[in-house]
């Protein structure tokens, strides 16, 4: 049910995109907030929505601004670790947000964004299961293999690069982005998975019911939208993130 909701509002984009960035990041900010073992775990799920809100009226740089200013409050109202939730979902969330409101061409980014991690997911899945093989790091996450992880990359890539090349033809360049796009997804699924395991939980949360939390879902998006917000960042008015 979520994805078509979330493929919903990507599309749809204006306030729907904005809603929904809106509602995960203060979700994630909740979450951090229990895993961190606040009192009030509001606390940060606020001050991630003024980060978002900060996003919204000034763009990327505001943005980004507000993560450093909400990560100094944090660390002042909640301590140090409870503080490291900010950027982590911060940066990840902000990114998201600018990139879909880049004119004319934020709808393919992001959706050359999605099909990248979500293929990777399902690669790495597929892959882990047919072939098995050596343990990627097993004392992070035993149920990672070497196998899974290049599946995941090529089939990540491969979606990505459908989507940018459509009847054009294959397209290298995006390609190369798809690749670089997955190995940050799967970076920020490994350090999910190593903070879960530092404290001795299965799941991020239970924010979604039968899937756990926000974290254990955008863990890939988290990590992967950032470096494709930074190639935003560098191309012209007009050309998408593969150039």
């Amino acid at each position: 049910m979520l994805g078509p909701i979330a493929i919903f509002c990507v599309w749809h984009g204006g306030w729907a995109w904005s809603a929904l960035l809106a509602v995960a990041m203060a979700g994630l900010g909740w979450e951090w907030g229990e895993l961190a073992k606040l009192a009030k775990p509001v606390i940060l799920a606020v001050l991630l929505l003024a980060v978002w809100g900060s996003g919204l009226v000034g763009g990327l740089p505001a943005g980004l601004l507000a993560v450093a200013v909400a990560a100094l409050a944090a660390r002042m109202l909640c301590g140090s670790f409870a503080a490291w939730g900010v950027p982590y979902a911060g940066i990840g969330g902000i990114s998201l947000f600018w990139l879909r409101l880049r004119p004319d061409v934020g709808l393919m980014d992001t959706l050359f964004l999605v099909l990248v991690v979500w293929g990777t997911d399902i690669g790495a899945y597929l892959a882990g299961r047919l072939l098995g093989g050596p343990k990627l790091a097993p004392r992070i996450s035993p149920g990672k293999t070497w196998s899974g992880s290049l599946g995941g990359l090529f089939i990540g890539a491969l979606a990505g690069e459908l989507l940018a090349g459509g009847l054009h033809g294959f397209s290298l360049a995006a390609f190369g982005v798809g690749l670089l796009l997955s190995l940050c997804a799967q970076a920020g699924d490994l350090l999910e998975s190593s903070i879960k395991r530092k404290l001795g939980v299965k799941d991020s949360g239970r924010t979604i019911p039968g899937h756990g939390g926000l974290f254990d879902r955008l863990d890939g998006f988290l990590a992967a939208a950032p470096v494709a917000a930074l190639a935003a960042f560098c191309m012209h008015g007009g050309i998408p993130i593969w150039g």
